[in-house]
């Protein structure tokens, strides 16, 4: 089971974002990251693809670890919700959302 979100991470969200839909299917969200930047930020959504800057080297997984930490918390999920399903070692990735509807990836994503 590549996925692990609990029952009790899903009632959370489901408590903390006012009882929206929880969605069981994996939401693709396409991502650019540029790593070594001075900080973790988001540069732009442009074409369908969230433009990122992430503090880490590109060494050993460390960007990758930390760019999944950068979205959980833009996302206000588990750091266990989301995967890497493409391009681990390029700079373009699909990631997999788990836990919440597009629309919601979509708002949070705005903020």
């Amino acid at each position: 089971m590549p996925y692990a979100c609990s029952i009790l991470q899903r009632m959370q969200l489901q408590v903390l974002l006012g009882s929206i839909e929880v969605n069981e299917e994996p939401v693709p969200l396409i991502v650019q990251v540029q790593p070594n930047a001075n900080e973790n930020r988001v540069v732009c959504f442009e074409d369908g693809v969230l433009h990122l800057r992430i503090a880490a080297p590109a060494t050993r997984n460390k960007a990758n670890q930390e760019l999944l930490k950068f979205l959980s918390n833009i996302l206000g999920v588990s750091r266990i919700c989301l995967k890497i399903e493409k391009g681990i070692t390029s700079k373009r990735k699909r990631i997999a959302i788990r836990g919440l509807t597009q629309d919601r990836v979509a708002r949070q994503l705005k903020e």
